[in-house]
């Protein structure tokens, strides 16, 4: 019975194990990808309307060899840290399965050296904040094993804003302030109408 205990106990401890093992770590990550974004620092984009060009390549200070696991590169819209304050949804982890810092996907392609490009337009549920562009290499497995971005380590700079859309166009705007108009002047009319009539009456 000890043994069969023991044996159970040995199996779950090798599947916690296993289960930690396959957990990555941004800190662990080396960047080993050179990527490039078309938005200047500080240029304001609007969501659904306005592109942004992404490339990426290996950066060939890195050993030889370093990707030789790369298997496909995941590009995406990043909030900054000033976009992160007091939003505990958008919070960055150092555990890549629980960080909210990326989550708007740009583009998935097979990995290449070098020679990679996309153009995505700006989708029309991106909120309005900063942003950078990061971009992840990953395994096999689906495991991210390097990455590269737009900005620095700290994540101050080459940064760009998303005006997200309101749901209101100007059409309807002047279609609002057309109709106070008339409505304003119908008032004075009628009100103009109604002393005539009682004038006329006296």
């Amino acid at each position: 019975m000890a043994a069969r205990v023991f044996l159970l106990t040995s199996l779950l401890l090798s599947c916690l194990l296993q289960i930690c093992s396959a957990e990555t770590y941004f800190s662990s990550l080396q960047r080993t990808l050179i990527v490039t974004a078309s938005p200047k620092a500080g240029e304001v984009l609007k969501s659904g309307e306005d592109k942004i060009t992404v490339t990426w390549s290996l950066n060939q200070t890195v050993p030889a060899g370093t990707d030789s696991g790369y298997k496909t590169v995941k590009v995406k819209l990043c909030y900054a840290p000033i976009s992160q304050v007091d939003r505990a949804w958008r919070k960055t982890k150092d555990q890549l399965s629980k960080d909210k810092t990326c989550q708007h996907k740009v583009v998935s392609r097979p990995y290449k050296a070098s020679n990679n490009s996309a153009e995505w337009t700006v989708e029309r549920d991106v909120p309005t904040a900063t942003y950078f562009v990061r971009a992840y290499a990953y395994d096999g497995e689906d495991q991210e094993v390097g990455y590269g971005q737009t900005t620095d380590a700290h994540k101050t700079t080459n940064l760009f804003e998303v005006e997200a859309i309101t749901g209101r166009h100007s059409s309807l705007d002047i279609a609002a302030v057309c109709f106070s108009a008339f409505s304003v002047l119908s008032l004075f009319g009628f009100f103009f109408l109604e002393k005539r009539k009682a004038s006329v009456t006296k």
